[in-house]
């Protein structure tokens, strides 16, 4: 019944109903125009002969930036100091015994901003002796390459064993190399990585000893008071934290790792 009644009222006001479908009429009509008016854009490609860098400047630098996204963490982690300092941070927050203090994210950004004011002297050489010739079309893009590739390895080879080498060249079986030039770069980055793994255990070490001396020491004292129950860690860590701040922890600990690269 209610139904019927409205139908009733709905019905004694035939003009509502007229102004109501003509609306209605003209959002269909608009919506169509404006989907006829909308039109898809089109992309081409194509591959031509370039005769000059210049032709093919703007390609060339969207593909490097592509490139570089794609492959930046293979070579932050594998040819940069990027390794050391990482590993010696996670080594640090370990020692003070501070477990997710400071996070990740913070470790991993000072790291990699450490990294680049490290690297800014071989970023700087590739640029003067590898990108400007090329793009002032003095030599050739294998060339450049050539040429960016000789400060990364001199970088690389400044802090890698020779034991380290010998061992990747045994690896690959290929004949003893007589000087750097010989040396593949296939060879050279996994040296290099080992050599930065041992060196950041062996900066970790050094910086596990005076923390442990005062685990020790919290241990023995709430030990001979008969403390058994009320965990060491919880005692030593604001002592380890005051040990860290009064010496300026981080000024040693950061001018050490980048005066380790000098």
């Amino acid at each position: 019944m209610r139904k019927f009644k409205e139908g009733l009222v709905i019905m004694r006001r035939p003009g509502q109903l007229i102004v109501l479908v003509i609306v209605i009429l003209l959002a269909i009509l608009l919506i169509e125009k404006t989907a006829h008016a909308v039109s898809v854009p089109t992309l081409k490609f194509g591959l031509e002969e370039a005769d000059s860098p210049k032709k093919v400047s703007v390609l060339l630098q969207i593909l490097l930036l592509l490139t570089v996204f794609s492959l930046a963490p293979a070579i932050l982690l594998m040819m940069t100091s990027f390794t050391r300092l990482a590993v010696v941070f996670s080594f640090l927050r370990h020692a003070v015994g501070t477990q997710q203090t400071p996070p990740n994210q913070i470790i991993i950004g000072l790291s990699i901003f450490l990294t680049f004011f490290i690297m800014a002297p071989v970023w700087q050489t590739v640029q003067e002796q590898a990108l400007q010739p090329y793009m002032a079309e003095e030599i050739t893009q294998a060339e450049a390459l050539d040429q960016a590739l000789l400060p990364i390895r001199n970088f690389m080879f400044k802090h890698t064993r020779e034991k380290d080498l010998s061992l990747f060249v045994n690896i690959a079986k290929i004949e003893r190399p007589q000087n750097k030039e010989d040396v593949p770069t296939t060879v050279l980055i996994p040296a290099f990585m080992i050599s930065e793994l041992k060196t950041a255990f062996q900066i970790g070490f050094i910086l596990y000893i005076p923390f442990l001396v005062i685990d020790m020491v919290v241990a023995s004292v709430l030990l001979s008071m008969g403390m058994m129950m009320l965990p060491p860690v919880m005692v030593s860590l604001p002592f380890k934290l005051l040990l860290f701040v009064l010496v300026d922890g981080w000024y040693l600990i950061v001018g050490s790792l980048v005066k380790s690269f000098a």
